[in-house]
This record gives structure tokens, C-alpha cells and sequence, in this order.
């Protein structure tokens, strides 16, 4: 790949991934990709306007061109509508993963194609290698407290071949030295945090414009009533916090246990390792994406349950179009909607949505 699209966020992982690529003697644009009509919507938080300018800055000053791309509309039907419709049906979804598959590898990879460029280029933690049959592999990056290898596990192989990730074999401390040795104007910017076009906004939040409040019970295992909540939607298995509801004399607190959607109840219980549908080690996986080959026979693997969470050892069995997976130890609030990534050692396999839990 010799002309890339670089991702602009305006903040210093993508900006320095340009600087990098640039160096490496890459015929660079850049772009930064407009998704939320922040300016008119009620969640007008996340600074866009802030951030196209420092993204057009840093371009200016390494001396690309830099272009805005109108991605709104494929990211509300494609991110916005998904969160919302996963969060009516009872699931808890994952914007930030799906993001990725549909919008930055999906639409803007698309869209820099049609435009002629070889491939596309993001800050993203992760490292690219290439395999014995010339296929393009996903690793862990560097830095471990920073790895985003698990946010690109439902990729599939022809979008990762069409990607660079400079800053795979990078630590965020060595991102802030590189940045004001270059002189960008954003080497000690502030990371981004939560989903960008809710920005401060509590999810709970934002969910009430689109999802009705249904009051119901809160009760315990035994169905004693403890409390009264908003609507089933605003909660999510292994939730601590946000009920309402007292500790005990002993300062144990409630847990989020389940949902009974007929009877409209959310179901609690005081934590501790026997809690019921609190802990489990067997799932099934479903909407497979693969990097590499497929899982096609029983295998032992490793798994990242969520996001910063460390690698578990699996035992993952294909069923069809499906994966059962039984974890070695037991995992604390596995919920249907969320994502888990397969790994082999460091290199990321693949991933899927989690279907049932048990």
C-alpha cells in the first residue's frame, strides 16, 4: 500500500500514527470522519469542532491534505440504531466494537477506496504482521495497558489486510515524546473517553429519548419486593450501583442478577461467588468473525471476557454457525450482546457476541 487515508480524530494516537506513516514515506491524506450532528442534537457534548481543528492543524503542519468525510447517516443506522435496538430487546450491546467492523473498517474503508487510496490508517493499539500465506495477522499491542486488539475482534480478514497500525509496537509514553518532538499542537491533549456522540451524557441518559420508562419491581431471589426501577433497559447484569436500594447491616451491597421481562421485575441479590447467574464458565457465541482461519474442531484457546479484562483459557467448540465456549475459571457477569475476542497466545483470532450464558 503506498496512499493512504489516515483516521483523524484530532487527538494524539491518531495524529501521531500520520506523523509516523509519513516518515515511512506513505503518500498521506488525512480525514476526519463527521458521525453525530452534534451541533443540533440535545447530546451536543462531544467536541467536534475541537477536534476537527486540531486534526486540520496537525495536517497543516505536517503538510497533508485533510478532508472531512459525511459519515452520519451509516453511523446512525449502523452504531446508534444497533445500541439502541440491543438495549430495547434486553441485551446489553457494544457500540465501540461494532464501530469498528461497520464504520472505520466498513464505511470510511469503503469510502477511501472509492476515493483510490490503497488502504486506510488508525491509531489503534495493535500490531500488524504478516502471515506464511501472506495474510494479514492482528496482535496485541505493545502496551498492555493500552492494547484495542479486543475493539477489532469482529474484523474480518480483508479489512484488516487493508489497514496500518503504526503505533502497534509503541507504549502511550513513547505516543507524548514522539508528538512534541514533532511539534504537534496536541502532544498533550487529553484522551478521549466513553462513546464520543453521547460524551458526558450518563448512557441511562441518552436511552430516555429513545426508550420509554417502564416502572417495575425490584425484588430479591425469594420475589420479597426491595424497590421500584425506571425500566429494565437501564440495567445490565453484575450493575452495582444505581438501584436505589440500601445495603445491609453488614454493608453488603446488591447486585444485578437478572431481568424478568414478563413481570417486568430486576432481580438482586447481596454478591458473593455462589450468587445465582452472577458467575459462569459456559457460553455460546454467536455472529463469528474471523482474522484468521476459522475454529472448525474442539480447540484451547485463549479469550479476553471484556475489555481490559486479561486472557482467560478456553475450550471453544464449533456448533455450526455457532461457538460453545467453557472457561477454565469462572467469569463474574458475562452478559448477552457484549463481545469476546479469541486469541491464540497474542494473536487475535477472531471474536463473537455472546448468545446464552450459563
Amino acid at each position: 500500500m503506498k496512499r493512504i487515508l489516515v483516521a483523524m480524530s484530532g487527538g494524539v494516537d491518531s495524529s501521531v500514527a500520520a506523523c509516523l506513516l509519513q516518515k515511512e514515506g506513505y503518500e498521506l491524506e488525512g480525514c476526519y470522519m463527521k458521525i453525530w450532528l452534534e451541533e443540533t442534537d440535545v447530546f451536543g457534548e462531544c467536541p467536534w469542532q475541537k477536534d476537527t481543528d486540531d486534526a486540520r492543524e496537525v495536517a497543516n503542519l505536517l503538510g497533508i491534505p485533510f478532508r472531512i468525510v459525511n459519515l452520519i447517516e451509516e453511523y446512525r443506522e449502523r452504531v446508534v440504531d444497533y445500541m439502541i435496538e440491543g438495549y430495547r430487546s434486553g441485551i446489553t450491546p457494544n457500540p465501540d466494537v461494532i464501530c469498528n467492523r461497520e464504520i472505520k473498517f466498513g464505511a470510511f474503508l469503503d469510502y477511501a477506496l472509492k476515493e483510490g487510496f490503497d488502504g486506510i490508517a488508525t491509531g489503534h493499539y495493535v500490531k500488524s504482521k504478516v502471515g506464511q500465506q501472506n495474510e494479514t495477522e492482528l496482535w496485541e499491542g505493545k502496551d498492555k495497558n493500552k492494547d484495542q486488539s479486543y475493539f477489532l475482534a469482529l474484523l474480518n480478514q480483508s479489512q484488516a489486510k487493508q489497514g496500518l497500525f503504526p503505533l502497534g509496537n509503541l507504549c502511550k509514553p513513547e505516543i507524548r515524546v514522539i508528538a512534541k518532538e514533532a511539534g504537534l499542537p496536541n502532544a498533550e491533549k487529553k484522551d478521549s473517553q466513553g462513546i464520543c456522540f453521547i460524551g458526558k451524557i450518563k448512557i441511562a441518559d441518552f436511552l430516555q429519548e429513545y426508550i420509554p420508562d417502564q416502572p417495575g419491581d425490584i425484588v430479591n431471589c425469594e420475589g420479597k419486593v426491595l424497590g421500584q426501577h425506571q425500566g429494565l433497559h437501564r440495567f445490565t447484569l453484575g450493575q452495582r450501583k444505581g438501584m436505589g436500594i440500601p445495603s445491609n447491616a453488614d454493608n453488603e451491597f446488591y447486585v444485578v442478577i437478572g431481568k424478568d421481562y414478563p413481570k417486568n421485575e430486576l432481580i438482586v441479590t447481596f454478591e458473593h461467588s455462589d450468587a445465582p447467574n452472577l458467575y459462569s464458565k459456559e457460553v455460546v457465541v454467536r455472529d463469528l468473525a474471523w482474522i484468521a482461519d476459522a475454529i472448525l474442531e474442539e480447540s484451547n484457546l485463549l479469550a479476553k471476557p471484556r475489555y481490559r479484562d486479561s486472557s482467560q483459557t478456553i475450550r471453544a467448540i464449533p456448533e455450526g454457525n455457532k461457538l460453545r465456549i467453557f472457561f477454565e475459571k469462572p467469569q463474574r457477569a458475562l452478559t448477552p450482546g457484549q463481545i469476546v475476542a479469541l486469541y491464540q497466545g497474542e494473536r487475535l483470532l477472531g471474536g463473537g457476541v455472546y448468545e446464552t450464558i450459563r
